[in-house]
């Protein structure tokens, strides 16, 4: 596509779900972004998540499970967390090693994949704790209402000294939210 061409309709391309694609949107969900991957198949951005080939199918990972997505030099690294339990009303994380994925027409891909990641996250703040530390994030979820907190621990961290604190977070969170 030429350059003239692409600024005119880029973003009508961009948002256009791939014939091959294999997952099935929500009724309420939006293709925001569409890139191909330089190795096959497609990452496609959605208002709920992101979209990436997993085995022999697809998978999205919902915004407030990206930890972190990083753009250089023609990849996206995305680091995906996993619910690992809950103490209270917190929700405990553990992330996954860093994905990268070369892009082939990168397009609008790293730029939404950004916004919608920082988007979700409403406050964050990191506590030192025996072993390391904890990171206290409270996160929208695109699709539903209200905010979630999460709670990712750094490697080496004392997880009881986690849970503890997690709990008392989530209480402070709770009286907070009351009064409002």
């Amino acid at each position: 596509m030429t350059g003239v061409v692409r600024r005119l309709f880029g973003r009508l391309v961009d948002r256009q779900l791939p014939a091959d694609f294999g997952g099935r949107l929500s009724p309420d969900e939006n293709v925001l972004a569409v890139a191909d991957l330089a190795d096959g198949g497609h990452a496609v951005a959605t208002s709920f998540g992101l979209w990436l080939p997993d085995g022999d199918g697809v998978r999205r990972i919902g915004w407030h499970l990206i930890s972190k997505a990083t753009w250089n030099q023609g990849s996206l690294a995305v680091i995906e967390a996993d619910e690992i339990g809950s103490v209270a009303d917190a929700v405990l994380l553990a992330d996954r090693p860093a994905r990268r994925l070369r892009l082939g027409q990168p397009g609008r891909l790293p730029q939404v994949v950004h916004a919608r990641v920082t988007g979700s996250i409403k406050s964050r703040h990191h506590r030192d704790l025996p072993g390391g530390g904890a990171w206290f994030v409270q996160r929208s979820v695109a699709g539903r209402d209200g905010i979630v907190l999460q709670v990712r621990a750094d490697p080496g961290t004392d997880q009881d000294a986690v849970r503890s604190l997690a709990a008392q977070v989530a209480e402070q969170v709770r009286k907070v939210r009351r009064t409002d």
